[in-house]
């Protein structure tokens, strides 16, 4: 049982997530596995290099398109748990999450009544020319409100932190120390004052996820008729899969 989170809402929450990656459970056809047209050499190449069958390499590129997709999932799932914390909401634009209460200690020298939370999922997701405009996007927030902070909350970060963030913007370092850079673990402990809460939360959630899978009848591996189609097709071509593989991305070049 989790102090911050109900278990009902905690449930709903994860069941959501899980729906969301049940949306995209549906089957791969050949059609769906070529949508964006594959690379073969590239295929080809990781199949001997790594010592893979074709079926494995066929079903780590499904695996890989649909992780694609489940990425965004997961970001759902650290952002709108807040909407579930107290004194947290998650609105529907401007911020990913905003934290309200008298008195909050940000850090030993930023006390705040409010702070706006921009959430990454990796350290390194954001480039230069993104992380400016997010710190300019923090800068006009602390314009109009004096009694605020900013935070740059990171799921995957290199360490646990909570350091003032500083980035280059039109060629010029900048900090203040009320623009934050957060691990996601520093944030749990802020906004619940549990400094294991995100610790908490990830040895809940997989027996979470578990009770939601087994409940839950809609939510099935379906089978991915990609391999079935490649094998029909490198049968018609005298047993060749690779020049079925090439036919994907190169069937109406000279030759093929």
């Amino acid at each position: 049982m989790l102090d911050f989170i109900s278990e009902e809402n905690f449930h709903k929450h994860v069941a959501a997530t899980i729906q969301n990656y049940g949306d995209k459970l549906e089957s791969f056809d050949l059609k769906k596995f070529n949508k964006n047209i594959i690379d073969p050499v590239k295929l080809i190449f990781d199949k001997t290099v790594y010592g893979f069958t074709w079926e494995e390499i066929v079903k780590n590129e499904i695996f890989r398109q649909r992780d694609k997709s489940n990425n965004n999932d997961i970001g759902y799932f650290h952002q709108r748990i807040f909407q579930y914390i107290k004194n947290c909401k998650v609105p529907p634009n401007g911020w990913d999450v905003i934290f309200e209460k008298p008195d909050i200690c940000v850090a030993d020298d930023v006390n705040v009544s409010r702070v706006f939370i921009e959430m990454k999922n990796k350290h390194n997701t954001m480039n230069s020319s993104a992380s400016g405009k997010t710190y300019i996007k923090m800068q006009s927030q602390l314009l109009s409100d004096d009694d605020c902070a900013c935070l740059l909350v990171e799921v995957i970060a290199k360490n646990s932190q909570n350091i003032p963030w500083t980035v280059s913007v039109d060629g010029q370092k900048k900090k203040h120390r009320n623009i934050r850079r957060v691990s996601i673990d520093k944030f749990y402990e802020l906004v619940t004052g549990q400094e294991d809460a995100f610790y908490q939360m990830c040895m809940h959630l997989p027996a979470t996820i578990e009770k939601v899978v087994s409940g839950a009848a809609e939510i099935a591996v379906p089978h991915d008729s990609a391999l079935d189609e490649l094998n029909e097709i490198a049968q018609a071509k005298g047993g060749s899969f690779s020049l079925a593989l090439y036919l994907l991305g190169f069937g109406s070049y000279g030759g093929f």
